[in-house]
């Protein structure tokens, strides 16, 4: 019975796909795209990318742990019941097990195995591959990971691949996915806490991370194909015809990048909605303005230890602006200047002309919703790519940053003190903002475009670096160097023998004489 309820879902899945056929190519194309993260902010950028898709047309069928419900041209199949969710953790715990770049490296390196079982694991999901059905999709859009296991689905398929990168790029998987690497005495390592490598330690403790990332994740990929206990480990290598990156020129420093690299950072940003009415009164009736303090979804505020809750109440209750705060649960002690909810409506409120001040733990998409705004930022990030993002608005000068467990009431005092009452901060902010919406096409633009390309030229292997075709050693030009010290080397060690002949030659001559 069990066999031939499987035998009917295949067909169903067959004949679901199948009818997609009957499209005309070139009017719609049929993307299938998957979530390999169970990550809030992860979801929102690839959902921003499928919604733009989907706009202009095209079908999109996505496996996701964060259902959004189906609509048209958007068909999804929820993956929750594989994935355990990351949401509101507790901050301290956060800090001690992935503030460290090579702990956060090192548990990164055994969550991306556990990612890819949970990813294969889905039943549907393995039913599709099974089915050996080719020329269903045109396209398949993808989070990649540590390891490269999403090659695996995308050999199945035998379509182009896009990768979906909600963060900056991830500095050791840089090579895997383009060919290049980046130069890391000027370009910062996504786990760096600095926006640029600007001195010497700062270009030691860069390269010492590229070192171990890179070193880590070969390490892994040799460990999983000598293991070979899963079919994604010996799946043969895909490289991707686009990576979409959550990356923008006041995030991301000027730095080399491949042509098949698309900035499409702030995608996530649509047309403000109505600020519920409490909320927007709250805001219009201070007269002195307000400031926004939220951690996002993924960091619990109500979890700060007690000392540290008390020195941020202490601090805001003697400001002369209202402080809406995203605070789980009822707060004890509230200074009567503040709201608390366990929901705000960042975006909204960040786009209110008397918001002066966020204060955040440096998110990519809130840090997209405060440039696009104009407000400056007090920052303390937690782990990941939230030091390097806040480094990056401290060079834009529109930024504060602030270690969150050493925070005092006059630390933060006078930094809330000065982002507010010097204008320097504030005219930065919108100078950035500025900058930041100066673009020859929007973000969703850009993605239809580029995905659209993908398709009209079968992959765009033009785009393809060729430095992925080279081993580690010919990339790095190892065996030039080498064949370059042993020429210096040959060429030495016979001058040292003519120069040795010749002075023998002449002691002859003495001696003779």
């Amino acid at each position: 019975m069990a066999a031939m309820k499987g035998s009917i879902a295949l067909a169903s899945l067959v004949l679901w796909l199948s009818a997609w056929t009957i499209v005309p190519f070139g009017e719609t194309a049929r993307i299938l795209a998957v979530e390999t993260v169970a990550g809030k902010s992860h979801w929102y950028f690839m959902s921003s990318v499928l919604r733009s898709l989907t706009e202009a047309g095209h079908t999109v069928t996505v496996f996701t742990p964060f259902p959004d419900g189906d609509r048209t041209n958007y068909t999804e199949v929820d993956t929750s019941h594989n994935f355990p969710l990351k949401l509101d953790m507790e901050v301290v715990q956060t800090i001690r097990e992935l503030s460290d770049p090579i702990m956060l490296i090192n548990t990164m390196s055994g969550a991306m195995r556990f990612y890819c079982d949970a990813v294969y694991g889905n039943r549907k999901l393995a039913d599709l591959m099974a089915s050996g059905i080719r020329d269903r999709f045109d396209l398949l859009i993808i989070e990649p990971l540590g390891i490269d296991c999403v090659s695996h689905l995308a050999a199945s398929l035998g379509v182009p691949v896009i990768y979906s990168i909600p963060s900056p790029m991830i500095t050791y998987t840089e090579r895997l996915s383009t060919g290049h690497l980046s130069n890391p005495a000027s370009v910062s390592n996504l786990l760096a806490n600095h926006a640029v490598p600007g001195t010497f330690i700062q270009r030691l403790t860069n390269t010492g991370l590229l070192t171990y990332g890179l070193a880590r994740s070969r390490y892994d990929q040799l460990v999983n194909w000598f293991r070979g206990t899963r079919p994604y480990d010996l799946a043969p290598t895909v490289n991707p015809s686009i990576i979409f990156q959550n990356s923008h020129y006041i995030t991301e420093s000027s730095r080399p990048v491949t042509p098949n690299v698309v900035y499409v950072g702030g995608i996530h940003l649509k047309p403000a909605k109505t600020i519920p009415k409490d909320i927007l009164d709250f805001i219009e009736d201070s007269p002195q303005g307000v400031i926004l303090f939220t951690f996002g979804s993924t960091i619990k505020v109500s979890s700060f230890p007690e000392h540290i809750e008390k020195s941020f109440k202490e601090a805001l209750a003697n400001i002369p602006q209202r402080v809406l705060w995203k605070y789980e649960g009822e707060m004890i002690d509230k200074p009567k200047n503040v709201m608390t909810k366990k929901w705000l409506p960042q975006r909204e409120i960040l786009l209110h002309p008397k918001v002066k001040l966020f204060i955040s733990h440096g998110g990519m998409s809130g840090v997209y919703e405060a440039v696009d705004g104009g407000v400056p930022v007090l920052g303390f990030p937690v782990f990941y790519d939230q030091p390097r993002n806040i480094e990056h608005l401290v060079l834009a000068g529109m930024a504060m940053s602030m270690d969150l467990l050493s925070t005092t009431r006059e630390k933060l005092s006078n930094a809330i003190s000065e982002l507010i009452n010097d204008e320097k901060y504030a005219k930065n902010a919108k100078i950035a903002s500025n900058r930041f919406k100066d673009r020859p096409m929007t973000p969703q633009q850009a993605v239809v475009y580029w995905t659209e390309y993908v398709i009209r030229h079968k992959g765009a292997p033009h785009l393809r670096s060729h430095a992925l075709d080279l081993t580690w050693y010919q990339y790095l030009l190892l065996d030039v160097m080498a064949v370059v010290l042993i020429f210096v080397f040959l060429a030495t060690f016979v001058m040292f023998k003519v120069f040795k002949c010749m002075k023998g030659f002449r002691n002859d001559k003495v001696k003779t004489h």
